[in-house]
This record gives C-alpha cells, sequence and structure tokens, in this order.
C-alpha cells in the first residue's frame, strides 16, 4: 500500500519524531486556562529564551527560564525590562484524571524586554512563522536543537492566534496542526490495533487542528491539505486480501481528486485511487471475480491517464506513466505473484 503523506509538509524524515516532546500540546492548553483572564492586557511570545529575575536587575535572583513560543502576560514596564506573569513547565508534566496538567506552575517575575513578540510588532506574523520555521528545521536535523519540535508546535500555533490575518496565518495553523496529525499519527500506528482491517477498530488521527484549519481558511491551498490527511482515519490496516478495502479507499481518493482538483496532493489521490484499482486486479482474480477484474484493469488505466493528462509536470504523473505500463504489460502490482 503506498504511503500517502503530504508532500507540502517536511516531516517526511523519521528523524524529526525524536525531537518531539512530549508536552507539545499540554503546553498550549495549560497557557490559555492560566492566561485567559489576563485577555484584556498585553500579551506576548518569545522566540528567544528569557530568564525571568525576581527583580529587574540582572544580578537578581533567578526564577526560571522561558523557551522559545513560550507566553507572557505583561503586567508592567519598566526600562529596558517588564513584569510578566508565565507558565512554566517542568518538561516531564502530563495530564491528570481531572483534566489539568501536572509539574507546570504560573511565576510572576521579570525579564529584558527583548524578543517578546506581541499583537503590535510590526511585521509580527512573519517573525513568528520565521522563527517557527528556524525551529522545525531544527527537529529535522539528527543533532538539532533539543525540544525544537515542540518549539516549532508552539510557534506556528500562536503566529495564527496573534495575527490572523497574516497571509502566513493559514499555512502556520496546517504546519501546527500537520506536526500534531504526525505524532498522533505515530502513536496509533505502532498500536496493534493498526493492523487490523476495519479502521474504525482502532484510535483515530485527532481530526480537531485539521478541522480548524479547514474552517478558518476554507477553500486555500491549506484546507484542502488537511482534508487530504483525513483520509488516513478512513483506511484498512491490513487489507487481508479483501476487495472491500480497496475498493471503498480508491473511492475516497478520487472523490478528493475530483473536489479539490487544484490540491498540491490531487495528483497523489489520484494515484492513490489508480493504484488501488490496479491491486483489485489480483485481488478480484483470488476471489474468481474475472469479470471485476477486467473493469478494475481499465479503471486503473483511465485514472493513471487522466493523472498523466490533469498533472503533467507532477513527479505523480511519472509514477502513473510506470503503473500504466505495469497493467498494460499484466505485471501485479499487489501481493506476491511471480511468473
Amino acid at each position: 500500500m503506498p504511503t500517502t503523506i503530504s508532500p507540502t509538509t517536511f516531516f517526511r524524515s523519521t528523524k524529526l519524531f525524536f525531537f518531539f516532546s512530549s508536552v507539545i500540546f499540554s503546553t498550549i492548553i495549560l497557557s490559555f486556562f492560566c492566561l485567559s483572564a489576563f485577555a484584556d492586557t498585553e500579551r506576548g511570545v518569545l522566540i528567544y529564551p528569557a530568564t525571568i529575575y525576581l527583580t529587574p536587575d540582572r544580578s537578581a535572583e533567578k526564577l526560571a527560564t522561558m523557551t522559545r513560543g513560550d507566553e507572557v502576560v505583561v503586567l508592567e514596564k519598566s526600562h529596558e525590562w517588564i513584569h510578566v506573569l508565565a507558565t512554566v513547565h517542568s518538561g516531564q508534566e502530563h495530564e491528570d484524571e481531572e483534566g489539568g496538567f501536572t509539574n507546570a506552575h504560573d511565576i510572576s517575575g521579570w525579564i529584558l524586554d527583548k524578543g517578546a513578540v506581541r499583537a503590535s510588532t510590526p511585521n509580527g506574523g512573519q517573525i513568528l512563522f520565521g522563527a517557527a520555521a528556524e525551529a522545525e528545521d531544527q527537529a529535522s536535523r539528527a543533532h538539532g536543537r533539543k525540544g525544537a519540535g515542540a518549539e516549532a508546535f508552539r510557534l506556528y500555533s500562536r503566529t495564527t492566534e496573534y495575527f490572523p490575518q497574516s497571509p502566513v496565518a493559514g499555512e502556520a495553523l496546517y504546519r501546527a496542526a500537520d506536526i500534531r496529525w504526525q505524532l498522533d499519527k505515530e502513536d496509533v500506528m505502532s498500536r496493534p490495533s493498526a493492523k487490523m482491517r476495519d479502521p474504525g477498530m482502532r484510535e483515530p488521527i485527532n481530526e480537531d487542528m485539521m478541522h480548524q484549519v479547514m474552517k478558518k481558511f476554507p477553500g486555500s491551498k491549506w484546507a484542502d491539505l488537511a482534508a487530504f490527511h483525513l483520509i488516513e482515519n478512513k483506511l484498512c490496516g491490513d487489507w487481508q486480501g479483501n476487495s472491500k478495502c480497496p475498493e471503498k479507499e480508491s473511492e475516497r481518493y478520487e472523490k478528493y481528486a475530483e473536489e479539490h482538483p487544484s490540491s498540491p496532493t490531487a495528483p497523489e489521490a489520484l494515484y492513490d485511487a489508480a493504484w488501488r484499482q490496479a491491486a483489485l486486479i489480483e485481488i478480484y482474480k483470488t476471489e474468481n471475480n474475472a469479470g471485476k477484474s477486467a473493469q478494475a484493469k481499465s479503471r486503473a488505466s483511465s485514472l493513471a491517464q487522466q493523472l498523466v493528462s490533469k498533472y503533467s509536470q507532477s513527479d505523480w504523473a511519472s509514477r502513473g506513466q510506470t503503473l500504466i505500463y505495469m497493467v498494460e504489460q499484466n505485471i501485479p502490482t499487489y501481493g506476491n505473484a511471480t511468473e
């Protein structure tokens, strides 16, 4: 079964997951509840680590260190210093039985007034997005900065929150959603239930953020990409040689390509649909259904040709040509059949 990871995301490297912190999502949720009482005050997002001091003095007692993507509420200003309220995380917190989070607490102190991007900061959206992209790049490296994946998630999320009208807001929310999706997918697919044929028998990948992208940025390519991800929750684990799985999956991918013709993943969707029809050629033979096998062969060629014609500049078009050739030459594309 072919892989269906969006080509626009750069989380293709499996090394990336080793840098993701288990606290990515609790950080955002906890900060929201702790700081929401100060919604009318000025807030800022750090793009650079900051030390919190007891008083506005470099020689004062150091209370904690904030990281990139952490949020602060500005209580007052004094020359080059700002008095802030922030939520400090230990890096080991987890959700408790009551829905709260342990090993995290609010702290009030002073930090130097630099690196805290506010809603009033000129080009603030691009600044946060750029910092998020840098963190994302670090997370993909074998020896990148520890915790960079968590930083990227926070910074992308807050780019959209602070600057919803920014030209990068849609992409930022999608990238945050994609990070969460990949993490959840890694967890879901590591469980024994992932191999079960019925997708309803496994825990679904969390769709909340993808739906947010589609709701807040309808008609955008980011919404298209989000919709493509959602198909993954409908895919079977192991087909077990049964025709029902590839039949339904082919229909879903073909429908996606029809409804999202301008999506960056439309060519991939057509290929996925065609590949499943090609697989059905052999599966129907094992079910002693020569008529459906012939129909699947015709349908596979038709979908692959549609891919080649509509998206000739895509890499998927070349893969479509290969699929057409294999189907025409009666070369099995599924199973262990050899001659």
